[in-house]
């Protein structure tokens, strides 16, 4: 049977297109430019003899035509991805591949990662740090573990923990000319920073600190190599729960005051909403519950 199919490789370019209702976005998502992305449409519609968005000058939407072709369009990109996965996964073994941060990886999921291999050793994990959004297709990627709103068109979202943010220091900082027992001692010690969206100067604001420059000190661009600059005595550092939840319970850290500013973001599992399907990525997603649970 012959079959009358379009452009192929146009595809993707309409189905993220037409999610996004925004041409940009899409060619984010696909890493390529605006131009590439209209072009791919402006094709698909010329194969099809139809019209699929109405163009205006700042938007785009979907037509009557359109509306329900890209339900179709991205309902047989989501079979095909889940088909290649599983065509795939006996060549890779059995790999989950997870996207997260730097900060969360060293210092939350890689110490607990062994507990999972241990439950389920013919799954192989990958994991891969970057605090860019995450192209599942086009990344290869299964799972990711992101810091933000929850909100991510076209992805499942599963709220993880929240998070404060608070001074965390070695126990050594409490000790010596100048033992941090009050905020206001801050102005004797080194501030470390991580570029994190709560900084030093809403921190102070809060806690009615003045006198201290929310801007000296150290920065680094991963937040594990701050928390471990603090642990080595080397100043205070904004800890947040999730990344210095350990170093407190070990005692590498100490939290010199009980101050805390409620983050505004949160920590979610996001994955498409496919992939729930496969067993390693349901596994996955079923044990990083339970290891938040207890906290």
């Amino acid at each position: 049977m012959t079959r009358k199919l379009p452009p192929l490789n146009a595809l993707p370019a309409f189905e993220a297109a037409a999610r996004h209702l925004n041409f940009s976005r899409a060619a984010d998502e696909l890493n390529v430019t605006h131009g590439a992305v209209s072009r791919a449409v402006k094709h698909l519609e010329d194969q099809l003899g139809v019209q699929l968005f109405e163009r205006a000058t700042r938007s785009v939407r979907l037509t009557p035509v359109g509306e329900p072709y890209a339900r179709a369009v991205r309902e047989v990109l989501d079979q095909l991805s889940v088909a290649t996965h599983t065509a795939t996964s006996r060549l890779s073994g059995s790999t989950l591949n997870v996207s997260t941060s730097d900060g969360f990886a060293g210092k939350w999921l890689v110490p607990r990662l062994y507990r999972f291999h241990r439950a389920h050793a013919d799954i192989d994990v990958r994991v891969s740090t970057t605090g860019k959004l995450t192209n599942f297709r086009g990344d290869g990627i299964d799972v990711a573990i992101r810091y933000g709103s929850g909100e991510y068109p076209g992805l499942t979202s599963e709220f993880l923990t929240g998070e404060e943010v608070f001074p965390v220091c070695s126990p050594r900082l409490l000790e010596g000319p100048h033992p941090l027992k009050k905020p206001e001692d801050l102005r004797h010690h080194t501030l470390i920073r991580d570029g994190y969206r709560i900084d030093w100067a809403a921190w102070l604001a809060s806690a009615g600190v003045e006198g201290v420059d929310p801007n000296s000190g150290l920065t680094f661009d991963s937040a594990t190599f701050a928390v471990e600059s603090a642990v080595q005595g080397e100043g205070v550092v904004l800890g947040r729960t999730m990344l210095v939840s350990a170093d407190l319970a070990t005692g590498r850290l100490v939290r010199p005051f009980d101050h805390a500013l409620k983050a505004v973001s949160s920590f979610y599992l996001v994955y498409p909403p496919e992939a729930i399907r496969q067993r390693k990525v349901k596994a996955f997603r079923d044990w990083l519950l339970s290891e938040i649970e207890p906290g």
